[in-house]
C-alpha cells in the first residue's frame, strides 16, 4: 500500500509481469552523471550558437589587423559571456539535483523491459509504466543505453544492470522500435 496525505493508503495496481521481459538489477542515477548527461544534451542541441562568438571574434581580429578599429575589450567580453552561459546551465542542472521534487529521478529502480513498455519498479508493489511511444529518441554509448523522453528528461540504463542475453534482447528491441539500425 502506498501512503498518501492524511494517513490514507491506496493500493498501487501493478501491470502483469511478462515472463519474457528483460529484468534488470536495481539502479539509481547518480547526480553527477545526470548533470553530465544534461550538459552533453545541451551542447548537442545548441552547438550552432557557438558560431556567434566565433564570428564576432573573427570580425574583431580582422578589424584589429587592418587597423580600422582597435579594441581589446571584446575578447574579454566574449570569454566572460561564453563561460557565464556554460556556468548558468551547469548551475541550473546542479540545482535540479538538490530539489526535493526531483528526488525521484535519483531513486533506485528495477526495470522490466519488453516490446510493449518499460516498467519501473521501486518495490514489488509500487512502480510506474512508460510506454515506448513516450521515448522520443534513444542511443547507445560506451557504457549505457540512453532513452530520451524530452528536453533534459531521459532514462540512463548502464550495461552493468543487464545480463549478456538481456543486452542482446535490448539491442533487438531498440532496433525493432527504430531507434538505431
Amino acid at each position: 500500500m502506498a501512503k498518501m496525505y492524511g494517513g490514507q493508503q491506496r493500493a498501487q495496481m501493478q501491470a502483469p509481469s511478462n515472463p519474457l521481459a528483460i529484468k534488470t538489477k536495481k539502479y539509481g542515477l547518480e547526480k553527477n552523471k545526470y548533470v553530465g548527461l544534461c550538459m552533453r544534451q545541451l551542447f548537442s542541441n545548441q552547438w550552432k550558437w557557438a558560431f556567434i562568438p566565433l564570428v564576432l571574434l573573427g570580425v574583431n581580429v580582422f578589424l584589429n589587423l587592418s587597423g580600422t578599429y582597435k579594441n581589446y575589450w571584446i575578447y574579454i567580453f566574449l570569454a566572460i559571456g561564453v563561460v557565464g552561459y556554460i556556468l548558468f546551465w551547469l548551475i541550473q542542472f546542479t540545482g535540479i539535483t538538490q530539489l526535493a521534487q526531483y528526488k525521484q529521478l535519483f531513486d533506485k529502480y528495477r526495470y522490466e523491459i519488453d516490446s510493449r513498455q518499460i516498467f519501473m519498479k521501486i518495490s514489488e508493489k509500487e512502480g510506474g509504466i512508460l510506454k515506448w511511444d513516450m521515448i522520443l529518441s534513444a542511443y547507445k554509448d560506451k557504457q549505457a543505453y540512453i532513452l530520451e523522453m524530452g528536453k533534459y528528461q531521459f532514462l540512463y540504463l548502464p550495461f552493468s544492470i543487464f545480463s549478456d542475453n538481456d543486452r542482446k534482447l535490448m539491442d533487438k528491441i531498440m532496433r525493432d522500435k527504430g531507434f538505431y539500425a
